[in-house]
């Protein structure tokens, strides 16, 4: 079983045709709600052939201060924050897991060997998720690399509402981000 989530339609094109070629199930995460986010296909996207493979995540914003690591629509929150942080003097490396599983440890781990730091940023809930996973392999394979722990930031742990003045709250906000890559890369 392999689970996919994209972020924007560069990654959904690549991860569908993906998940079309494969003989295996394959589980699409997507976030209704970005379906109201506007995106362009690269002229690499457009290609016809245009495959992202399993277990590959990408580094969309290269930095030296802090890894965050995040998947679907959240990271285009994680973007945000980092372009804010950014006028701050905060170099934030930027993760786009699109594979969940399974997952590039690499990636990770060869990012956070590099910055030292990590924040993992999710939609859901605290236990069991995704961010849990990510710190239990960066003890497995950075531990020693940590300048200091581990931040997860997800969703709060409710019921999803669905009404506006409620899911805000609910949900993942950039505020949220920033506030922990500071407290992160503050921490000595």
């Amino acid at each position: 079983m392999k689970v996919v989530a994209p972020w924007n339609c560069e990654d959904a094109k690549g991860l569908l045709k993906a998940a079309v070629r494969d003989d295996n199930p394959v589980v699409v995460l997507e976030s209704e709600l970005g379906y109201n986010e506007s995106y362009t296909l690269s002229p690499e996207a457009q290609d016809p052939d245009f495959v992202i493979p399993f277990g590959q995540a990408k580094i969309e914003l290269e930095g030296d201060h802090v890894t965050v690591v995040s998947y679907g629509r959240q990271v285009g929150n994680c973007l945000k924050a980092a372009q804010q942080l950014k006028e701050k003097g905060f170099s934030v490396e930027v993760i786009n897991l699109r594979s969940i599983r399974p997952l590039d440890v690499t990636t990770i781990v060869n990012s956070v060997r590099k910055t030292g730091r990590c924040v993992t940023v999710e939609e859901g809930w605290t236990q069991s998720g995704v961010g849990s996973e990510i710190i239990a392999l960066l003890n497995e394979h950075a531990f020693d690399y940590l300048d200091a722990p581990v931040e997860r930031i997800t969703g709060a742990d409710v019921p999803m509402p669905y009404t506006k003045p409620l899911e805000d709250p609910a949900m993942v906000q950039v505020e949220n981000i920033v506030n922990a890559i500071t407290r992160t890369v503050q921490r000595q």
